[in-house]
């Protein structure tokens, strides 16, 4: 079974309920069914590799105690990451395993813009993730958000996670072979559906289509950042967020939207009619603070919730999986051998491509100031990561420096032997199956050979990177407004490096 091209869904029809005039045989069918469910189908206790009986996906979900929550990322990495964190909050709040997806193509799905009230509708946004997804698995290039981001410290004890290919696998019947990096994931395909659920899911999930008497199996969250506002226990209920659209963007869209604060935990917790489905499906759960408020999630650690005020303690910093903190470390030790600056230039994405002078003027005033130093002797060791590739350096500032003897240019690749070997160590570790559930009985070992493991190494030169900088003991200068700068401040605000 592959996965679907991503198209329209089959239309689901819901079994007619039993007659209520044979009860003794609905008990015989019952009964049964009941005890295969304690045997196979409690994901969180145990699972056998045994198929599934089910074949609709509603009724799959209705033989597992089991509830999720699925959320569409977008946008680049580092906001990926964010998305990532706020889903693990709500998880936490609403008490539902959250389904961790793959780190997207940079800009493979959009979201628009909160400020302007241009936004995607979230119907949208999970039916683009989830083709997305149906495509990096096609390509076989696959990695999850907990391959790359270090989620261990959360999961273990905070918030319940579950990989999206062993959710898709076990509950959509997906064959996810070429999903795979390593054995782990590999001995998923020994799970054997009676039937393949995957347009299904797609259609159910994404909620594009209303199919009738789903409503205990998927609740789609259609609320977004143009008119609601999500908090947790600030007694801020139904009222008026404070930053709306302005009566001149109003007239100039013709748009009508009032931004209101909800509580998530009364809004989607238990007693609504939310908290009965199976899986809780956002679109975005993006957000960020904007003119005195946060754009779409304003969940802050003044919560009486001692739990929630940990969790979110722990993931203001989540660090990226030990593979690749140590190849950014061995860089800065054993090749530039030395205290060296960063510089961390964006010049070719969106809006920074217009902004070269300002970028560079950041680093000429910053090297001006170590030039000045009379504590550094010699050349002035540089790691540079940018986006303009180096054949492209010409007639640039890079160039000017990169020719001038008072400095030292560093810069990594793709093709460098460290960060081959980092993605070789990230490949192997299979932190995202690992880190969440994983069904029980499974021949990992002898499983590798069921799965099409091709030559793919994930990429993984953005985050070694970041690690590099992260140990730059001279300092750092980032380009203005980038959502990596500020990922790279703040491994080095908590001193990720320990050289």
């Amino acid at each position: 079974m592959d996965w679907p091209g991503g198209g329209g869904g089959r239309r689901w029809r819901t079994r007619p309920p039993t007659p209520r005039s044979k009860p003794l045989l609905y008990l015989l069918i019952s009964l049964p069914l009941s005890l295969l469910l304690l045997l196979y189908l409690s994901p969180f206790t145990s699972f056998s590799s045994s198929p599934l009986p089910s074949t609709s996906l509603c009724s799959r979900l209705s033989l597992s105690d089991e509830r999720f929550l699925w959320y569409a990322p977008h946008s680049g990495f580092t906001n990926q990451v964010g998305e990532l964190k706020n889903a693990l909050l709500i998880g936490a709040i609403l008490n539902r395993t959250v389904i961790v997806p793959p780190a997207l193509d940079h800009h493979a799905v959009a979201l628009g813009s909160c400020p302007k009230f241009r936004v995607s509708k979230p119907a949208t946004l999970r039916a683009t993730v989830w083709d997305h997804i149906t495509e990096l698995v096609r390509d076989q290039r696959y990695v999850s958000m907990a391959d790359i981001i270090d989620i261990s410290s959360v999961t273990a004890s905070m918030v319940r996670t579950i990989d999206f290919r062993v959710f898709a696998s076990i509950w959509c019947g997906q064959d996810i072979k070429k999903a795979c990096l390593s054995s782990m994931c590999c001995s998923l395909s020994t799970i054997k559906p009676v039937s393949d659920l995957s347009d299904q899911c797609r259609s159910l999930i994404s909620g594009l289509d209303t199919i009738k008497g789903t409503g205990k199996c998927i609740y789609t969250v259609e609320e977004d950042c143009r008119t609601t506002v999500w908090s947790y226990q600030q007694n801020a209920d139904e009222e008026l967020d404070s930053f709306q659209p302005d009566e001149s963007l109003k007239k100039k869209k013709n748009i009508s939207y009032v931004r209101t604060r909800k509580d998530v935990y009364r809004s989607l917790g238990p007693g609504t009619v939310a908290d009965r489905a199976s899986v809780l499906a956002f679109g975005t759960v993006f957000s960020a603070p904007y003119k005195g408020s946060q754009l779409y999630i304003d969940i802050h650690a003044s919560s009486a919730d001692l739990k929630i005020k940990n969790l979110i303690k722990k993931i203001e910093f989540l660090p990226f999986v030990s593979e690749i903190m140590r190849a950014g470390r061995e860089f800065a030790i054993k090749k530039i051998k030395g205290p060296f600056l960063c510089a961390q230039l964006r010049l070719l994405d969106g809006q920074f491509k217009n902004h070269w002078k300002g970028t560079f003027s950041a680093l000429k005033d910053k090297l001006k100031t170590l030039n000045q130093d009379s504590t550094i002797s010699g050349t002035i060791d540089i790691f540079i990561m940018t986006d303009l590739p180096k054949e492209n350096w010409t007639r640039t500032y890079l160039e000017e420096i990169d020719r001038d003897k008072k400095y030292k240019v560093y810069t990594l690749d793709e093709r460098d032997d460290l960060v081959v070997g980092a993605a070789k160590g990230v490949r192997k570790a299979e932190m995202g199956i690992k880190s969440g559930f994983f069904p029980r009985n499974l021949d990992v070992q002898g499983a590798q050979g069921s799965c099409e493991l091709g030559s793919y190494l994930p990429d993984v030169l953005l985050y070694v990177e970041q690690s590099v900088c992260s140990c730059a003991s001279l300092g750092f200068v980032g380009t203005a407004g980038s959502t990596i700068a500020e990922s790279i401040e703040l491994m080095r605000k908590n001193n990720v490096c320990d050289l």
